[in-house]
């Protein structure tokens, strides 16, 4: 994978300096030069909008100790949760776009505005793409009392009994939500959704077979799976988990195509210069690098975590907007709302 580089030269900080004490005419200029030439100069920090210790806040904490020490600035992860990842989102939203305020995102990110009248926030226009932090596969799990051993025996059974297999999410608009309803789409299957206040309880529900099925994050859904308290049909990735090698893909599983993994990245505000979003990529991307040495890598596989970067800002800002656009045709096709 090949990577942008961007080289600070104290030298030139100096002759910048000069140039702002002498030369009125090139003000304009130069905040940007000086922009380019040495960011960091400031601490910086990484809001993460929702609760600690998921993998967003894992992710983003993993990437701040590396950080600060490459910037020799202190890379200050910040907690800012509430109402769907809003709160924290809408607050970058705002902040000046300099590089020093970053925001950690998930799939909610792209999907929210598409479910929500209001969200407080447009994700293409307010934001610019930073880079691709990591992605998180999802395993779709049923009950082991459920007569299926494969997603061809569940679409099999949805189709005979359509609207009575019951699937539970954390709640409208969350990312096992998405995940079915997608299913649903590329399957022409009707499945009834009960939404809960949260993973666990969903979990508790489907093992007692009070819903059929759910979808989980592969690391939460391993131990369940491990111990035959839940049955694993398929991972929601292109390629099949680490965690999970035996367990096919729904792609290979006869949905051709169907993905829909958990994603992380960082955004930064509309408007931030492209030097400091190349700066902050390619360290990411040394970071992504470095952690796939066995010992390291092991340490986020066992999360399911498979950290990445994309080639350039640009790059995410791409992937953004497709997934932005799939969840919106979703939203359309099957009526979701969270509002």
């Amino acid at each position: 994978m090949k990577q942008s580089l961007f080289h600070t030269s104290a030298a030139t900080v100096a002759q910048c300096a000069t140039m702002v004490a002498t030369a009125v005419p090139m003000m304009v200029a130069l905040p940007h030069i000086a922009q380019a030439q040495t960011f960091p100069i400031k601490p910086m920090r990484i809001i993460v909008p929702v609760a600690p210790g998921g993998n967003l806040d894992i992710v983003a904490r993993a990437l701040a100790a590396p950080m600060t020490e490459t910037f020799g600035q202190q890379v200050i992860v910040e907690s800012r949760p509430g109402a769907s990842s809003l709160v924290g989102t809408q607050f970058v939203a705002k902040s000046p776009a300099d590089g020093y305020t970053l925001l950690k995102i998930a799939n909610t990110f792209a999907t929210v505005p598409s479910l929500l009248k209001n969200p407080g926030y447009d994700a293409l226009k307010d934001f610019t793409g930073v880079t691709l932090t990591c992605v998180v596969p999802m395993v779709l799990v049923v009950t082991p009392t459920l007569p299926v051993r494969t997603v061809k025996d569940l679409i099999a059974l949805a189709k005979a009994r359509p609207g009575q297999v019951a699937y539970g999410t954390a709640g409208a608009g969350s990312t096992g939500h998405i995940a079915a309803e997608l299913l649903g789409v590329q399957s022409g299957i009707k499945m009834l959704h009960v939404p809960y206040k949260g993973n666990s309880a969903t979990v508790i529900d489907v093992i007692a077979g009070n819903v059929q099925l759910m979808f989980d994050q592969v690391s939460s859904g391993k131990p369940f799976i491990d111990s035959g308290r839940l049955r694993a049909l398929g991972v929601t990735s292109l390629t099949r988990s680490p965690l999970f090698p035996n367990v096919p893909t729904i792609d290979e599983s006869g949905l051709k195509g169907y993905e829909e993994i958990t994603f992380n990245g960082l955004m930064a505000p509309a408007g931030t210069p492209r030097e400091a979003l190349v700066r902050i990529q390619t360290e990411v991307a040394r970071v992504a690098r470095a952690v796939r040495l066995p010992d390291l890598r092991k340490r986020y596989l066992e999360r399911g975590i498979e950290l990445a970067a994309s080639n350039a800002p640009e790059e995410f800002t791409g992937y953004v907007k497709a997934e932005f656009d799939k969840k919106a045709k979703l939203a359309r096709e099957t009526n979701i709302r969270i509002d």
